[in-house]
């Protein structure tokens, strides 16, 4: 068997299942957030009555996230139903953008959105949330009410993505029918060169398949380069397995799996026993890829699609108005310090935004000194607009007073986020290009993309 389905078959209570089997699956967790959490909560009294409870509080995480610091009346009230559902069923894992249970967040037109607006608890996008706060572990299943729920792959779980109607029944269940999806393997070998981010091997992957490539299928990512790959690479590949259509992505366990899981339930208080998947020698697959990392060069996704791959060298003609970097996929503090490696010193002459993914990696890059100054001054310094204010953001566009949201026509934008279809990060007729940090770094100071090589001692 593969990993996900050495995973599913051990979730089933089955010795063995195969691709294309339909097999009832216990959950280890469901997350959800302040889009789906509403809806999910109204599956879940429609159908389990309106005194039901969570088949398993411990089990059930919820992160407000994706359109927290705004005005809009709307997007508040979706909090505070969450907050409302958390207090009635006294569940554990809430991490509320304030601290109190009673109370109601309100935008301070004072701080902007520039300055902290949230409290003690708060923990930022889910899914970078998800793994600082201990809640995802080898070997097990993790469903949620987000696309990109497949980033948790990255610690050898089953990750997947999930409805609000699947989402409700498994609040009251603990279970889902799931098909066994087929595996599409991707060996990776060799080692990535300088200017050359993992946000670069899963575009060049995408670019070879297609958008919709690895639609319901699991990607597995192994070989011998997975061992130069740090967690925070290994969560930006699982977590664009969706932008191949993939139903979820999974890494092989090892030991610097097991160093951060273990310290991070240790950390949080979380539950700390865990079973690592491994995979047999006779698994099957659909797909069989070799990735040569050494061979990889700074790539980008352009508009409308993630399958759209070109190399950043080649695009140089293409002149931008904006660069963002953030969001799950290139908020985290590993993302932040390769930017900050190419614009360090010097000016970015187009309007970019910082948007770091959690509140831990906003004190880190607070705190981490880089010579006289810290990485944020760093960025601040060459004219990065960075907020304190850790979440989706414009990742998602969001209401119009969202930091760093595109509300005009025809704006070309660089960015470290993981979707680039039509109208998703803002205005429909905008257009975005993915990249890593390092590119989105390097076109910034240029107002055109750039090769983040250029830059580089």
């Amino acid at each position: 068997m593969t990993l996900t389905e050495r995973i599913l078959a051990r979730a089933a209570g089955k010795a063995r299942v195969e691709a294309g089997d339909n097999v009832w699956v216990n959950a280890d967790m469901l997350m959800t957030h302040d889009v789906c959490g509403p809806g999910t909560i109204g599956v879940f009294k429609r159908e389990f009555g309106m005194n039901a409870k969570v088949w398993d509080r411990q089990r059930v995480v919820i992160i407000p996230d994706h359109y927290i610091f705004t005005a809009d009346s709307n997007s508040n009230r979706n909090v505070n139903l969450l907050r409302d559902f958390v207090r009635e069923q006294n569940l554990p894992y809430f991490y509320d953008v304030i601290d109190d249970p009673k109370g109601t967040w309100q935008f301070d037109a004072a701080k902007g959105n520039r300055f902290r607006q949230f409290g003690t608890h708060y923990a930022g996008v889910c899914h970078s949330a998800l793994p600082q706060k201990g809640h995802t572990r080898p070997g097990e299943v993790l469903f949620g009410t987000d696309s990109h729920t497949c980033t948790a792959g990255a610690f050898n779980e089953f990750a997947t993505g999930i409805g609000n109607t699947d989402a409700g029944f498994v609040m009251g269940t603990g279970k889902l029918l799931l098909k066994v999806p087929e595996t599409m393997h991707f060996r990776l070998e060799g080692r990535l060169q300088p200017g050359v981010m993992a946000k670069d091997i899963i575009l060049h992957i995408i670019g070879e398949i297609g958008f919709d490539g690895a639609t319901y299928r699991a990607m597995q990512f192994d070989g011998p380069g997975v061992a130069g790959l740090s967690m925070d690479d290994r969560m930006t590949i699982a977590n664009m397995a969706i932008e191949a259509g993939g139903k979820n992505g999974i890494f092989e366990f090892d030991a610097r799996t097991a160093e951060y899981v273990e310290a991070r339930t240790k950390l949080n208080g979380t539950k700390a026993a865990y079973e690592p998947a491994e995979s047999d020698r006779d698994q099957k697959f659909v797909y069989e890829s070799v990735v040569d990392l050494s061979q990889l060069e700074p790539t980008v996704a352009c508009h409308p699609d993630p399958g759209q791959r070109k190399k950043a060298k080649e695009l140089g003609a293409i002149k931008l108005d904006r660069a963002y970097v953030g969001s799950c996929t290139g908020g985290k503090t590993s993302d932040f310090v390769e930017f900050a490696r190419i614009v360090r010193g010097k000016q970015v002459v187009i309007d970019t935004f910082g948007v770091p993914a959690t509140p831990e990696i906003v004190h880190e890059l607070q705190t981490t000194r880089w010579g006289d100054q810290t990485i944020w001054q760093i960025l601040v310094t060459a004219g990065v607009q960075m907020t304190e204010n850790a979440g989706c953001a414009a990742c998602l566009g969001g209401p119009v007073d969202t930091f760093g949201r595109m509300n005009q026509a025809a704006l070309k934008c660089i960015s470290a986020t993981n979707r680039n279809f039509p109208g998703r990060m803002g205005h429909k007729e905008s257009q975005v290009f993915l990249a890593s940090p390092a590119t989105v770094g390097a076109s910034a100071l240029t107002g055109r993309i750039t090769d983040p090589r250029e830059y580089l001692p």
